[in-house]
């Protein structure tokens, strides 16, 4: 059975840093697309951040763009989401994302909520202000 488990998530102050980190377990990483999501109350999920398993290629959507780092640790089957400067908008409930059709978009792994295989518990990110 396919697990993703989150871990980093928490209370932050505005303009601090945080790691988040979405350890597979179940799948072949190498045949998904890896990445996060978020979903803010009364918001519909948005995805944040995308990295293909293999060729290591990432996407950010705009909302963190320049303040996101997608990551990952093939030993450890392990994807990261480094976030900086946080801002009180980046509160939400962030979840672990596989897919395995590993869209593309411009050759970069864009992801969509309705392609999504698995999903993690999702994890609570708060930004104090």
């Amino acid at each position: 059975q396919v697990h993703l488990a989150e871990s980093g998530g928490g209370l932050v102050q505005a303009g601090a840093s945080l790691r988040l980190s979405c350890i597979v377990s179940g799948l072949t990483g190498n045949r998904y697309n890896m990445g996060w999501f978020r979903q803010a109350p009364g918001k519909e999920r948005e995805f944040v951040a995308g990295i293909n398993w293999v060729g290591g290629s990432t996407y950010y959507t705009a909302s963190t763009k320049g303040r996101s780092t997608i990551s990952k640790d093939n030993a450890k089957n392990t994807v990261y989401l480094q976030m900086n400067n946080c801002e009180p908008g980046d509160t939400a409930v962030y979840y672990c994302a596989a897919d395995g059709t590993r869209r593309l978009v411009d050759g970069f792994p864009a992801m969509t909520a309705s392609t999504v295989d698995y999903w993690g518990q999702g994890i609570q990110v708060t930004v104090s202000s």
